[in-house]
């Protein structure tokens, strides 16, 4: 057992998706000291959805194909006061802590290493970075949401500019086409009223298409009634998107 495990939870999985939850951690490690600025409060939450739709997925696998499939996951266990794992490293922990950038070194050395491999065995990666908002901190006058994607402009998703006549084909389109589907307010997604939109953090852009060829990544941020206080709402989103990786997944391997 790495002397960090006990930071950050990891895990190499067998199929091209990785799982990112930098935010959901609680533990205030005594070892590590506290942040000076920036945000410190937590996306409640994220780690127990990251871990319900890792077992959506698997479970999806093993009843459309009879085999036992699993995602990657690096989850972090320090509370956000800590590390900020979803910043560069000058912003993301007090200098004077060696601890604490070992185990950011630890989590985004994870990231790369899962998506080496996704690369080596299937020729593509998918990263999704779960965060959290509350809908009672969105600023007034904007459309209600219960999920926002966040691809820096499709930065993350394509190496090259991908005509905005096509954006509704791409994985980020299919999501926002079955959500609006069912009803379920997602955004980007409405061209009439102004949408509360976040492109996405460091995570999306270090290790998206632009940057790194064939990996896409996507941050999901799900609204407190999601991860918290609807459990109805909760089960049927991770549904959702648990059978339209399973879709994607199997598109990139040409077999639907």
């Amino acid at each position: 057992m790495n002397d960090l495990d006990n930071y950050i939870d990891n895990f190499q999985g067998t199929i091209p998706l990785i799982i990112s939850v930098s935010h959901g951690g609680v533990k205030k490690f005594r070892e590590i000291p506290n942040r000076k600025k920036g945000i410190l409060g937590i996306d409640k939450k994220t780690i127990n959805l990251a871990h319900e739709l890792i077992e959506n997925i698997k479970n999806l696998y093993n009843d459309l194909s009879g085999k036992i499939e699993y995602p990657s996951f690096v989850i972090s266990n320090v509370h956000r006061s800590k590390i900020d794992l979803n910043r560069p490293k000058s912003e993301a922990f007090d200098k004077n802590s060696k601890l604490a950038e070992s185990i950011y070194n630890f989590y985004h050395g994870k990231i790369s290493e899962f998506i080496s491999f996704n690369l080596r065995s299937f020729n593509w990666s998918l990263l999704i970075d779960i965060h959290g908002f509350e809908k009672n901190k969105r600023p007034e006058g904007y459309r209600d949401v219960e999920l926002i994607l966040g691809t820096s402009n499709m930065k993350s998703m394509y190496s090259t500019p991908l005509p905005k006549k096509d954006w509704k084909k791409s994985f980020r389109g299919k999501i926002i086409k079955n959500f609006n589907k069912l009803n379920i307010p997602i955004a980007p997604g409405s061209h009439l009223r102004k949408e509360y939109v976040l492109t996405g953090g460091f995570i999306t852009t270090q290790y998206g298409a632009s940057k790194i060829p064939n990996s896409q990544t996507l941050q999901i941020e799900f609204s407190d009634r999601v991860r918290i206080y609807d459990e109805d709402l909760k089960m049927l989103v991770l549904k959702i998107l648990a059978q339209l990786v399973y879709e994607e997944i199997m598109e990139s391997r040409n077999i639907i």
